[in-house]
């Protein structure tokens, strides 16, 4: 096994794990075979419980893992399935540590960060990379070299590098070099600040990938790899790009996956780059032929992190269809205060109401989707967004004033959304909703049907909450199509109505299973109903 580790330096947000994605990407282009691990030094033992303000969203992994969303990232660009192995956080390292220290498992020794805490981590990213049958393992170390919280990961990290050996493990650090607008020139000391912190815990970087505005000038280059002790031909620069798909392309023009595979020996097993599918998709997000937009009403809209993976179907989607899709985050709560949804929403191709929890913003996202359905806008539904189409059509077609969901209003006299039966004496909120893959049974002649062109499709979960079951009959009989149900027969997954342009909603996140390569199906949908709308109102 061989460990590439993406460390960062001089401040978060540089873009770490877009260049582990990217290194992976490189790598699997030339046949080697590619998993992923990420640590987040936190507390808590994943990001479940996070509020996405803070955190961003939370992806959901095929096991039911809740993850940072920089999980997501890898499984796009690297086009696998992870699981809940693959996030390593402080929580679960203590627990794990903690819990064989009261089984006795020490056997009474006194139990301390090293060894017993860097073991634990060694053992762990050890075994996510082990059993995944992969010929490389990119770690991605949370976090920014001088972090409290990031030391005992570091320090398990280097200890990794002489259990396997320097030849299996490349460190690769990404800095910042910034340009003071007085003198107009890029400074290399905080990356030579960085490189130092990071030297002084024992770990020598074999790579310095350089974030900054424009491309690095070479006789910056020449000074850091001097200063930093670092092979010239391993100074990268990374300058801002067009889009974040492009990185693999500024990444291969400068020979760091060849780079890397001369340092750990992969010679024999690398196969000549093949990019032309990747190339080609590329070049769809940045020459679109076509644009539309798109409103997406949540209560998350002022940080885009909180629906990245939305945002990435979106591209996804767009570039299978040479098209950009333009998306406006729109606020469901000044639907609440009387904006008029059809004075808000008129100008927009398609509306998405996304996942999301609480009562906060309900009542206008069911207004928007009320919009939606009568003004014959294309209507696309992801988990509580498909939960609250079938509150809209419970009232505004059957009748049903005081429809609801029990989540929103636990007094419903009619509860048409309401939580799983096993759902009700659950007292702890970490990982205990109904997380991760399951199969979905479509049925034939559908909206659905047609767009996965399947019998049976798998899609990611994460509710607490589910269709009432007494409600189906009369929603049903009212025009309402569940066009995909659970394996069990009971747990509705998909509605559409048959007579709307395109109006469906999942119980699922289809965002989470999207790739550059292949677009959700749901979302493919929604965007070519876009174009529809689009070219009829031109």
């Amino acid at each position: 096994m061989k460990y590439i580790v993406v460390t960062g330096g001089v401040l978060s947000g540089l873009g770490k794990g877009i260049t582990a994605s990217s290194i992976g990407r490189l790598l699997k282009a030339r046949g080697l075979k590619v998993t992923a691990v990420k640590i987040d030094p936190y507390v808590n033992c994943d990001a479940g419980t996070m509020n996405p303000f803070e955190h961003g969203e939370v992806f959901v992994l095929d096991d039911g893992g809740e993850a940072d969303l920089d999980l997501g990232n890898y499984e796009r660009f690297l086009d696998v399935e992870l699981g809940r192995d693959n996030n390593i956080t402080t929580g679960k390292v203590y627990r794990a540590v903690i819990e064989k220290e009261r089984r006795g498992e020490y056997l009474g020794k006194t139990v301390q960060i090293v060894p017993h805490v860097t073991t634990e981590i060694r053992d762990r990213i050890k075994r996510a990379a082990n059993s995944s049958g992969a010929d490389v393992c990119l770690i991605e170390a949370g976090g920014t070299v001088g972090d409290i919280e990031s030391m005992p990961f570091l320090e398990a990290l280097r200890q990794l590098r002489r259990e396997v050996g320097e030849a299996n493990v490349a460190f690769v650090h990404c800095t910042l070099v910034p340009v003071m607008g007085t003198v107009g020139e890029q400074k290399t000391k905080p990356t030579q600040h960085s490189v130092s912190a990071l030297r002084a815990i024992g770990i020598d970087p074999d790579m310095l990938v350089c974030r900054s505005e424009e491309p690095l000038d070479p006789k910056v280059k020449e000074k850091l790899a001097l200063f930093c002790d670092v092979d010239p031909g391993a100074v990268i620069s990374a300058p801002d790009a067009r889009t974040i798909y492009e990185v693999p392309q500024l990444l291969e023009a400068q020979g760091v996956a060849d780079w890397l595979i001369e340092r750990l020996g992969l010679q024999q097993r690398a196969k000549p780059a093949d990019l032309q599918a990747w190339t080609r998709y590329t070049e769809r997000i940045l020459n679109p032929r076509h644009t539309v937009h798109v409103a997406v009403v949540g209560k998350y809209t002022q940080l885009a992190d909180a629906y990245l993976s939305i945002s990435e179907a979106f591209r996804h989607a767009g570039a299978e269809l040479w098209t950009r899709v333009e998306v406006t985050w729109v606020d469901a709560e000044q639907f609440e205060r009387g904006a008029k949804p059809a004075d808000v929403l008129g100008k927009y191709h398609a509306i998405l109401v996304p996942g999301g929890f609480g009562s906060r913003g309900a009542e206008g996202k069911i207004k928007a989707i009320q919009h939606a359905r009568e003004a014959k806008v294309p209507y696309l539904g992801i988990c509580f967004g498909f939960q609250l189409a079938v509150c809209e059509y419970a009232r505004h077609v059957l009748g049903i004033g005081k429809a609801n969901s029990t989540e929103i209003d636990p007094g419903t006299p009619d509860p048409v959304i309401d939580i799983l039966p096993e759902q009700r004496s659950v007292q702890e909120k970490g990982g205990t909703m109904r997380l991760g893959g399951s199969p979905i049974l479509v049925k034939e002649g559908t909206l659905a049907h047609r767009l996965y062109g399947e019998a049976v499709i798998r899609e990611r979960h994460r509710h607490r909450y589910e269709v009432n079951p007494e409600y189906i009959p009369r929603l049903e009989k009212a025009g309402l199509v569940f066009s995909g149900k659970h394996t069990n027969g009971v747990l509705m997954e998909i509605a559409e109505l048959p007579e709307h342009p395109y109006f469906i909603g999942g119980q699922f996140h289809p965002e989470f299973k999207s790739r550059p390569e292949r677009p959700a199906p749901l979302f493919l949908g929604l965007v070519e109903a876009a174009l529809k709308r689009q070219t009829k109102a031109a």
